[in-house]
């Protein structure tokens, strides 16, 4: 077993309500769980032009957990990342070679491609205050963020064919991190259990228990779905849109989550995210209608089995419960990033209400 992280508290209170399956070892939250100092735009700016002769107005942009910058110059514009520190220079070279595999195989995909620095590196180490940090420079890509746009019915069918594009892209593509054991991935939710306890409203933390136990009765067969290099972060916040265009989906953008996992469990995370943001309103009916037309536009070029179709609906509500406890766990450990880090957890409530009202096997017919 690994070192605890001494971030988390010992196991007790609600964990003792799950299955007697064994106590699970608990995931290494890393960067998830690691402050790190501000970088300034100014200082952002000194290390664009000292190490990638790039200048211009620079702008911070709204992250979890590292320091992000928008390069504006005359003829273009560039995303500048500073990692955490807790991000292991492995990790970024997972993201920094997905990119230029699917930019080699795939170049008609909307994704982003690394600017090299003057040195000729993609990834550029930097000895700051908090420890060694590693940058790297892409080019920036023109859209709305899908997420601040209402949902459309045909563009949630196209959002499934760019996913089913994307992992087909990616099915041939190795790295020796991607076996990396993230938080984010549902594969590893039973590590998660410890985190219960961080809930601090009673009636969420019952709900979350409930789902929870649901979901991991289903462990042995999520283990056994097929598997490969996935985006795994597909979600609203991470697609930009030009609805003027014929093909509206612009940009796939922040590659931090890719990891080898569950092809249904990347699906399903872009499904959670056309989930409606007022289900307490939209009814039994008007719930899964926008992640079931994703999934139409995704099999549309990539076949899924029966068993995956099954899964998929729990796997969906899987990533509900993940995104409750990392994000309720991570607003205590880092207050002063609330707002952004707790900006997408309030609409799940009703979303798990809905999950936990239906009949479990039908909900598993339901794609069938």
């Amino acid at each position: 077993m690994s070192n605890p992280d001494p971030c988390l508290p010992p196991v007790s209170g609600p964990l003792a309500a799950l299955p007697a399956t064994g106590a699970p070892e608990r995931i290494d939250l890393g960067s998830l769980s690691t402050r790190c100092q501000t970088v300034g735009p100014e200082h952002a700016a000194r290390l664009a032009r000292e190490l990638w002769g790039l200048s211009g107005d620079i702008t911070r942009l709204d992250t979890e957990k590292d320091d992000t910058f928008a390069l504006r110059q005359q003829d273009r514009r560039l995303i500048f990342k500073i990692a955490n520190p807790a991000e292991p220079p492995a990790e970024l070279d997972l993201q920094i070679q997905t990119l230029a595999h699917l930019n080699r195989h795939a170049p008609d995909l909307p994704v982003p491609q690394i600017v090299p620095a003057l040195n000729g590196a993609a990834l550029v180490a930097l000895p700051l205050a908090d420890g060694v940090r590693h940058a790297r420079m892409m080019t920036y890509l023109e859209g709305d963020l899908l997420d601040t746009l209402p949902p459309l019915g045909p563009e949630q069918y196209r959002i499934g064919e760019m996913n089913a594009k994307l992992r087909l892209a990616m099915s041939d593509f190795r790295h020796p991190f991607a076996a990396r054991q993230l938080a984010w991935d549902i594969r590893h939710l039973p590590r998660l259990a410890e985190l219960l306890d961080h809930v601090p409203d009673q009636s969420q933390r019952s709900a979350l228990t409930r789902a929870f136990r649901q979901i991991l009765s289903l462990r042995d067969d999520i283990e056994a779905l097929p598997r490969q290099i996935l985006h795994n972060d597909f979600s609203r916040s991470n697609l930009l849109v030009d609805r003027r265009k014929a093909q509206p989906i612009t940009g796939i953008i922040d590659f931090g989550d890719v990891v080898e996992t569950a092809v249904a469990i990347d699906l399903s995370t872009a499904m959670l995210n056309q989930l409606p943001r007022d289900a307490a309103e939209q009814g039994q009916d008007g719930m899964f209608a926008g992640p079931t037309r994703l999934f139409e536009g995704h099999i549309a070029h990539a076949p899924l089995s029966k068993a995956e179709r099954r899964l998929l609906p729990h796997l969906v509500f899987a990533r509900v419960v993940t995104r409750a406890l990392l994000t309720l766990w991570r607003a205590g450990q880092f207050p002063e990033n609330r707002a952004y880090i707790l900006r997408n957890t309030a609409q799940g409530w009703a979303q798990l209400d809905w999950y936990l009202s239906q009949n479990p096997a039908a909900l598993s017919a339901r794609l069938l």
